[in-house]
């Protein structure tokens, strides 16, 4: 079996279904597999996807398990030389898969790569990036401080981290989970994905061990359409895709405990310390700010106290598993 293709199902059996057909259709050179991790969807994905793919492998996971665990449930079983993690809500085109594996096998030095994400409208998407040190990128959300972050990277002229446009190949330090193929004998070495997480950053995560097993490409040529927020939107029951930009409502909840989570086993307790304290700086910060806008531009300002309140009560949030993350016990960090 040349590749294993991993897709963890949510409630979005039609994604699920638009992914594997598009599969199916765009790969011939190569053998594979699929597998399809359920997420206790309670819906009709399983019937659909045995009746219309009978070949396809399907797990039940009997509870929400979120990214990680659905995923190293799939590698666990999976038979390929490589292993692809793909997201539900993408789209293989113009014989996607056969080309990755082509391109891979080429680069003697790569243990993971990544191919160009593409909009639904064909315009490019962020497709993987490069390591800050010390995680400092995850303070360009928090209002007004990030701002000046921001400003202060681009006065310096810091290199920008985000991957989004590729025109040949590029190495990069961690690839977006929607498509990641890896070699899977290299995950003897590196480990499977760190099951402390429940859901975002711990693919980047993840491609920090891998690594230090070798090097991580993204490929310009295939591209592949990524919906975006296809199978998180219904868990978090809401229509904001740019999920590393809202701080206050569900959604961002896990995000940040999930971001102090990454840095606290990337980069240590010095640095996780830094960025949890700048985040509780920001409430103050967050008040005065948006007390002076409101006052100086008569209601005019970008944010609402009600935004203020609800940082404030995810603050609260990540203050309670603020000690398990600093003492790094193992953990399932799904936020309630």
């Amino acid at each position: 079996m040349d590749v294993s293709i991993i897709i963890i199902n949510y409630k979005s059996a039609k994604l699920v279904m638009d992914c594997v057909k598009s599969i199916y259709q765009q790969t011939h050179q190569y053998s594979f597999e699929i597998i399809v991790v359920d997420n206790d969807s309670n819906d009709d994905c399983k019937e659909q996807v045995l009746t219309a793919f009978p070949a396809t492998l399907w797990l039940q996971t009997g509870y929400n398990a979120g990214f990680a665990r659905a995923n190293n449930a799939g590698i666990r079983i999976a038979n390929g030389e490589y292993v692809l993690i793909l997201n539900a809500d993408t789209i293989i085109t113009d014989g996607g898969v056969d080309k990755t594996i082509t391109l891979i096998k080429q680069q003697t030095d790569a243990v993971a790569c990544g191919v160009q994400l593409l909009n639904t409208d064909g315009t490019n998407q962020i497709s993987g990036a490069h390591f800050v040190k010390g995680g400092l990128n995850t303070l360009l959300p928090l209002p007004y401080l990030g701002k000046l972050i921001r400003y202060l990277g681009y006065r310096f002229k810091s290199t920008v981290p985000s991957v989004q446009t590729i025109h040949d190949k590029i190495e990069v330090d961690w690839v977006v989970g929607a498509y990641i193929l890896v070699k899977k004998e290299v995950l003897q070495k590196a480990g499977l994905m760190d099951e402390d997480f429940f859901m975002y950053a711990e693919e980047i995560e993840w491609c920090s061990r891998l690594r230090k097993q070798g090097k991580l490409y993204l490929f310009g040529d295939p591209k592949v359409i990524h919906i975006g927020g296809g199978t998180s939107s219904d868990y978090y029951t809401t229509t904001e895709n740019e999920n590393s930009k809202n701080l206050w409502n569900k959604k961002g909840r896990q995000i940040i405990v999930s971001n102090m989570l990454r840095v606290r086993k990337q980069f240590g307790i010095a640095w996780f310390l830094l960025i949890a304290g700048t985040y509780f700086f920001e409430i103050l910060l967050f008040f005065f700010c948006l007390l002076l806008h409101k006052i100086f531009t008569l209601n005019k300002a970008t944010y609402t106290f009600k935004n203020w309140i609800d940082y404030v009560k995810n603050m609260g949030v990540l203050l309670r598993y603020f000690f398990k993350i600093f003492l790094n016990k193992p953990y399932f960090y799904k936020v309630a």
